[in-house]
């Protein structure tokens, strides 16, 4: 139960847009809150505030550098999804093949 409860909670962090789009702009490099309210449509409040769910949920994690937090992605999260994923993958590989050989044989 535990874990169901930790996957759900996970689910529903990155079903939020604006939450994908910084987990994308951060996987491309880390970034300061500003650099992520220039590349994005949010406020500064906004964007502090997805950051502090993603933080809470252990996507990202901190640094500082001067007078900036800068922002990192913490993929091992994402793994657990990866891994919750993974049967539904051959069924789906599964579907497909099967589409694939019915279309073959009315050709």
């Amino acid at each position: 139960m535990q874990n169901e409860k930790k996957h759900s909670n996970l689910f529903e962090v990155i079903a939020e847009a604006n939450r994908r789009h910084i987990i994308e702009m951060l996987r491309v490099r880390p970034r300061s809150v500003g650099e992520l309210v220039k590349r994005s449509s949010l406020s500064q409040p906004g964007v502090s505030k997805h950051l502090r769910i993603l933080r809470d949920a252990g996507l990202v994690t901190t640094s500082r550098e001067s007078q900036k937090h800068i922002y990192h992605l913490r993929a091992e999260p994402l793994r657990e999804i990866d891994n919750w994923l993974e049967p539904y993958r051959q069924y789906w590989s599964d579907r497909l093949d099967a589409l694939e050989q019915f279309l073959d044989e009315e050709e």
